[in-house]
């Protein structure tokens, strides 16, 4: 029998105010991510220590008083991290618990080389064995990324087959796919490839089985409600957008414009925060962060 969907996160991703958090950073991006925040490499000398100190990252930003449910719908989390603890409780059991925020973990193993102006996800072997230990911790929902670098019609439409073929089999295990064919926001053709990935979503989410929910994971578009109408689509819970690589305030600027879109921002989160800020420093630098991306996902 498939695990049955919560239906009380259901409803908070469907319709809640707010946006969701990405904290799911993983092996080739930590060391940056880690940098950013002032943890420089010299902190740690192997792979286990770099997690250990991205993990304490991640646990101070969860643990800080504005990361709640009053404006953080969901949180994606890298594997090690739903398998951690914060003071003893495992972290997707806290989040929703003590945050009240749902928790979604990222299941891609990463990027393919380019092949057709797109990178395809590398091959997951691996997955239900995955999926199965998500849905006992209790995770909601999945995340994984694709990248289109230019508008080529072909390649286009092999990301979006994959993503949704790859997203049928997480909704079978019980849980809500977050599609991310991600757009390359230097990308010379990045309006045209929109406009293409848009055709295909919509294809793919009209053949998806009834009853099938997914969740769509956009960059934010050249076009201003470009994707509205998928957000209005029946298989459609929530259309989210990436920061892709804008700052805080460009990012949070560009998504005020597409109503019906909420962010899910990763390095726009954490901007700006540093290791050796005191606590009080700390809360309110991510507690500017939070309500700046809050008020741009209303």
């Amino acid at each position: 029998m498939a695990h049955k969907i919560n239906q009380e996160q259901f409803d908070r991703i469907a319709n809640g105010g707010g946006f969701i958090a990405a904290l799911d950073q993983s092996g080739g991006s930590t060391p940056k991510a880690l940098g950013l925040y002032g943890v420089t490499e010299d902190a740690y000398s192997n792979d286990e220590e770099m997690f250990g100190e991205i993990q304490k990252m991640r646990a101070r930003i969860i643990c800080s008083p504005d990361f709640s449910s009053g404006k953080i719908l969901g949180a994606i989390l890298f594997e090690k991290t739903m398998d951690n603890a914060i003071d003893g409780t495992p972290v997707p059991t806290y989040l929703w618990e003590k945050c009240g925020v749902v928790p979604f973990l990222k299941v891609d193993k990463g990027l393919a080389d380019e092949v057709d102006g797109v990178q395809l996800m590398k091959p997951m072997p691996d997955l239900d064995t995955l999926l199965s230990r998500a849905v006992k911790k209790g995770i909601f929902g999945t995340k994984m990324r694709s990248v289109v670098q230019e508008a080529n019609p072909q390649g286009i439409k092999a990301v979006v087959a994959q993503q949704f073929e790859v997203g049928k089999q997480i909704a079978a295990a019980g849980l809500v796919p977050i599609i991310e064919p991600e757009v390359d926001i230097n990308s010379p053709t990045k309006g045209e490839a929109e406009i293409f990935l848009k055709a295909e979503l919509k294809d793919q989410l009209d053949a998806l089985p009834e009853g099938t929910k997914v969740a769509l994971k956009l960059t934010i578009p050249n076009e201003a409600g470009l994707y509205d109408s998928l957000a209005d689509h029946p298989a459609v819970v929530r259309v989210v957008a990436l920061s892709g690589g804008y700052s805080t305030d460009d990012a949070c600027e560009k998504l005020a414009k597409n109503a019906k879109m909420i962010a899910s921002f990763s390095r726009a989160l954490t901007e700006g925060l540093n290791v050796a800020m005191s606590d009080e420093e700390y809360n309110a630098a991510l507690g500017s962060n939070i309500e700046k991306i809050y008020q741009s996902s209303l």
